[in-house]
């Protein structure tokens, strides 16, 4: 019986474990070109304060605080998944959304305002 209950937590931790490493979605591949990009604020982390405003304005009602608590299936931004992505995929991923997964595009806000949300992103506490 022992046996049985540690193969079943086991195999339920995997499970888990393989849910937030899996791609957000395959088929929303971000273009080479658009994944090299730099983020022009990197070396302005201050900023990511007003990345957490925009985020908070636009993006808490499905991708949840940082509790973690999501919306619709929305991926945790902290998650290995999204955090593996580079600068050049969030911003891509931010500014042309996904309509099959229900992800708005935001390009209607000022490039500056989507780089200060990667430096938001990359500053969520870790699940």
């Amino acid at each position: 019986m022992r046996k049985l209950t540690l193969a079943v937590l086991i195999t339920c931790a995997a499970i888990l474990f393989a849910q937030e490493i899996r791609p957000i979605d395959p088929d929303w591949t971000v273009p080479e070109k658009a994944a090299h990009r730099q983020n022009p604020l990197r070396d302005k982390p201050q900023l990511a304060a007003g990345g957490r405003k925009i985020f908070e304005r636009n993006c808490v009602q499905c991708h949840g605080d940082q509790t973690h608590e999501r919306k619709n299936n929305a991926p945790d931004l902290a998650s290995p998944a999204v955090q593996q992505d580079s600068d050049g995929d969030l911003f891509w991923r931010i500014s042309s959304g996904n309509a099959r997964k229900g992800m708005p595009s935001f390009s209607s806000l000022p490039e500056a305002q989507r780089w200060q949300l990667v430096l938001y992103i990359r500053s969520l506490p870790k699940p």
